[in-house]
């Protein structure tokens, strides 16, 4: 991959705070939500924090396929990754996101049955700038 390319999307990646999440329904529909970009590991390894009781960890539970995107909506950017999303509940991986304010949601702090990681593995993607559209596997990346 040209080292220009991979900059670029390691940096909308980096000057991302939003990223949407994708997974898929219990009736094969895919679903999105905009969720706020914590902590990643690499380009391979990004993770995210939500409610153990909620819609979207039920899907990835049952489907463990995802997606995620990162976008620069004023330079028309957009970075898709496709792989798989673990649901992660150990003290370790929740201290590790937790963020001052978390409490408002999760009131027995990090410790709080209803608070849990997920922890997406890339494993392909798209990037799009301009006219551009370039698939790649995560390792052209790293």
């Amino acid at each position: 991959m040209d080292t220009g390319i991979k900059n670029e999307i390691i940096n909308l990646r980096k000057n991302s705070n939003i990223a949407f999440i994708s997974s898929i329904d219990e009736k094969g529909y895919p679903t999105v939500k905009a969720m706020l970009v914590l902590e990643n590991e690499s380009m391979k390894i990004h993770y995210f924090s939500t409610n153990l009781s909620s819609r979207r960890v039920k899907q990835f539970m049952e489907n463990p396929k995802a997606a995620v995107y990162y976008c620069n909506s004023d330079e028309f950017k957009g970075l898709m990754l496709q792989g798989r999303m673990e649901v992660l509940t150990d003290r370790e991986h929740k201290k590790m996101l937790w963020r001052e304010g978390f409490e408002i949601y999760y009131p027995n702090g990090i410790d709080d049955e209803d608070y849990c990681v997920l922890r997406f593995t890339a494993e392909k993607g798209n990037y799009y700038h301009g006219l551009a559209n370039i698939n790649f596997e995560i390792e052209e990346v790293l």
